[in-house]
């Protein structure tokens, strides 16, 4: 296994040479993939209603192709589903990621065409291995397997031979060999769809096993981690998997998850990488041991707008190019690429925190915020927020979800807060007032609010039992895979909800 894994190292290093060619020419490798896009889908139909063949630069197309999102897509993909070709892409698509994105019941069926697979995905898939070995060049991961913790629908078929799941089932499902046999558990427990029976058949089935890396959203895999120790009787997962040195992790913050990590793995050596990837595409890899910072992957088949926040609802709002954006500033994510979507925001809201190379941080959706009172809270500001109350009160957060407080009578507004603690804080009056002195720090417009609480009182804070988010989830439907608890939201309705069952 030693010569394997020596092997393996050497195959994923050789990448790095591409990946430091578009650090070094981000702009012409935006350039290139932004006209082979357009030429590629020229004879469309979409191509076609667009005039793509007379498109010869960025500002016509941007001048011709409204922004899209979902909606308006919608009636495309609906004809791609029944199994009509040649639509928004050339290539025949056979595969759809269903994602609801949040909690809400309506589902999106993302077409991901061959190319997004192999250019986009799969590519993404190798670069966060390729960037660990160069980072690691002593790594020893191939020795053992990668335990993946899968989506939570089974393949299903539409019509014909059009098929669909969560994006994680459709990556399964189409893995290489080579990449299934460095993976656990098996096929058929990684994409069962019930997702308590799931969690205790993959114990069973990885325990046994020699793991050295895992690969999963935080929440889910403390679930299953928890289950493992269980099952064993160990006090951590390096007792159960000594040669365990890597986590790669996604799809929500990992900052209020980073302690329980800590504690069920305790090794100051274990390797976290965080990766930005998603139904529509792979975004993102931090591509730093030191900072959390995410790499823009440039040359995955993805041409890349940024819409500055403030101007998203406006009717026509101009988007910016990589030569244009500014640091610190928040942008809507406005994407084009090789499975046919086209100028489409994928509504969530980045930051660059870096313009040499261009390196980024998600600071949350351009569906979850609070806004109720001109406070424009976004994830980025609740997630630093209450990363100051825990480190001043010892308290560690499970989940939380929050929205307003609407004004009542000559009441003033408010925010209110749901969080279910995996350590609740030693003072709870001082973590309200921590979470609230922080918030007014790192935002302006909710600090005016709250002066002498004209606008907004001090923030209402539930305790909620164990297991109240996992409930909830399991009440509606969406354990596992992809559906995550929403951060913010503008409006009542999670809150009310999650209450009522309290």
């Amino acid at each position: 296994m030693a010569i394997v894994n020596s092997l393996f190292t050497w195959y994923m290093k050789k990448r790095i040479h591409q990946i430091e060619l578009f650090i070094k020419y981000p702009l012409d490798v935006q350039e290139e993939w932004f006209h082979s896009l357009v030429s590629s889908a020229e004879n469309t139909e979409w191509g076609k209603k667009y005039d793509f063949k007379s498109i010869l630069s960025v500002s016509q197309f941007k001048e011709r192709v409204p922004i899209q999102t979902y909606d308006t897509l919608k009636p495309y993909i609906e004809r791609m589903l029944n199994g009509e070709e040649n639509i928004l892409w050339p290539s025949e698509i056979k595969w759809f990621a269903k994602s609801s994105g949040t909690t809400n019941d309506r589902s999106k069926f993302i077409p991901v065409s061959e190319e997004a697979l192999q250019e986009c995905h799969f590519k993404g898939g190798k670069d966060m291995i390729s960037i660990y070995c160069n980072n690691k060049p002593n790594t020893q991961i191939f020795t053992g397997k990668g335990l993946v913790l899968g989506g939570s629908h089974q393949i299903n078929q539409y019509c014909n031979d059009i098929r669909y799941g969560d994006l994680s089932a459709v990556l399964i499902k189409n893995l290489p060999s080579w990449a299934e046999y460095y993976r656990t558990p098996n096929m058929s427990i990684a994409l069962m769809d019930n997702y308590e029976e799931k969690i205790i058949r993959m114990a069973e089935a990885t325990i046994p096993e020699n793991v050295t890396n895992m690969v999963g959203v935080p929440t889910w895999t403390i679930v299953l981690a928890k289950k493992v120790l269980e099952m064993t009787g160990k006090q951590n997962l390096l007792e159960v998997w000594p040669n365990l040195q890597l986590y790669f992790h996604g799809a929500v913050n990992f900052g209020p998850y980073r302690d329980q990590f800590k504690a069920l793995i305790p090794n100051d050596n274990m390797y976290y990488l965080e990766t930005y990837n998603a139904s529509e595409g792979f975004f993102g890899i931090q591509d730093q041991s030191d900072s959390e910072e995410l790499l823009l992957m440039l040359d995955y088949g993805i041409y890349y707008e940024f819409l500055p926040l403030e101007n998203i609802h406006e009717e026509n709002p101009k988007t910016l190019n990589l030569d244009q954006v500014e640091l610190n500033k928040n942008y809507a994510l406005i994407i084009s690429t090789n499975a046919g979507l086209w100028r489409y925001m994928i509504g969530d809201t980045i930051q660059f925190t870096s313009l040499n190379p261009f390196r980024i941080k998600i600071t949350g959706r351009t569906k979850h915020f609070i806004n109720a009172f001109g406070e424009e809270v976004i994830i980025d500001n609740a997630e630093r927020a209450l990363a100051q109350a825990c480190a001043e009160t010892g308290a560690k957060v499970k989940d939380y979800t929050a929205c307003p407080i609407y004004f009542k009578g000559e009441e003033a507004g408010g925010h209110e807060w749901i969080i279910e603690f995996e350590h609740p804080p030693h003072n709870l009056d001082k973590f309200i007032d921590v979470l609230d002195n922080t918030l007014r720090e790192v935002n302006s417009d909710y600090d005016a609010k709250r002066f002498k609480d004209m606008a907004l009182k001090r923030p209402v804070v539930h305790n909620a039992p164990e297991n109240t988010f996992y409930n909830w989830l399991k009440k509606n439907g969406k354990l596992g895979g992809q559906h995550k608890v929403p951060r913010l939201a503008n409006n009542r309705e999670y809150v009310e909800d999650i209450l009522s069952n309290i």
